[in-house]
């Protein structure tokens, strides 16, 4: 069985100005989600600003989330680390909270080779206790690429093992991967502005950015997609480009949160060595959110 279909979103985390989580903000964000039809929960990905919290933190805000969520969308908790034994803790803890799934993400910085790869993905799976385990591909942040030949060897080989979050913008590269797997493995897109052209080959949906402020918009697509309306899916991937486009202006997380904040949430600041969004990249942000409909 898949994790989940369609639409998750890869969900932010608001601080307060100390820079502590807000949890009281943090809850209004998973309502707001699951009340506009998000499919599943991301918790503490590259856009919930993991990679400068503590471990500590990391744990607490997933199991907050896995609590507050209370089973009525799935919660995938990102679990990868550069280092394999960091990865196997968190994976283990995080699998004896509830989540649903865990989200491992290409050892950043270190640059495994591809049979190191193999080895470190297998280990934290396994270590996962039978939790299902995302992939997650993306060169752009991690200096590193998961070969289509190498996750092929590890669905085969690893049982929990199931999906793929598909980030490397590498259409070419996504069909030999499902080409090498049969489509046996849940693929789903990791850039907003691909849904469709992934979902085109055997894709299940989305982890999406832009569902932070338009969760229904997104569900919409893949639902339409799914429900062979591919042209209508089309429309709305095209449809929200333009938000797409600003929301990725400066880097991830940086304009969703400001996004967020538009909403009427207090998502609070970034932290360091994130920096608050520029004015012209706001403005132009807070532009399309009204094209659309998002904000007044």
């Amino acid at each position: 069985m898949s994790v989940f279909t369609k639409a998750a979103c890869a969900i932010v985390t608001p601080f307060k100005e100390d820079l502590s989580v807000n949890y009281d903000v943090f809850a209004q964000l998973i309502d707001f989600q699951i009340e506009n039809g998000t499919d599943a929960i991301i918790v503490c990905g590259s856009t919930g600003e993991a990679a400068t919290m503590t471990e500590q933190e990391h744990l607490d805000v997933c199991k907050f989330c896995i609590d507050y969520t209370k089973k009525r969308v799935p919660v995938i908790a990102g679990s990868g680390s550069n280092c394999t034994e960091t990865a196997i803790h968190l994976s283990e803890e995080l699998a004896s909270y509830g989540a649903d799934g865990l989200l491992v993400i290409h050892p950043y910085y270190n640059k495994a080779t591809q049979k190191g790869l193999v080895k470190h993905f297998t280990m934290v799976a396994e270590a996962s206790k039978g939790c299902p385990v995302i992939l997650y591909n993306v060169p752009g942040r991690t200096g590193g690429n998961i070969a289509p030949e190498t996750v092929a060897q590890l669905v085969k080989e690893v049982p929990n093992i199931v999906g793929i979050k598909e980030a490397s913008g590498d259409i070419g590269q996504i069909v030999k991967l499902m080409t090498l797997t049969d489509g046996n493995i849940d693929l789903y897109s990791g850039n907003d502005d691909q849904v469709v052209p992934l979902m085109s080959m055997g894709g299940l949906g989305v982890i999406s950015v832009v569902s932070n402020i338009a969760p229904k918009a997104m569900h919409d697509m893949c639902d339409k997609f799914l429900a062979g309306d591919v042209a209508g899916a089309a429309k709305i991937q095209r449809d929200t480009h333009d938000l797409f486009e600003n929301l990725f202006s400066e880097v991830n997380p940086i304009p969703v949160k400001k996004a967020v904040s538009l909403l009427g949430f207090q998502a609070g600041p970034l932290r360091m060595p994130l920096t608050e969004m520029e004015e012209a990249h706001a403005e132009k942000l807070e532009a399309s959110m009204r094209a659309f409909g998002l904000i007044q």
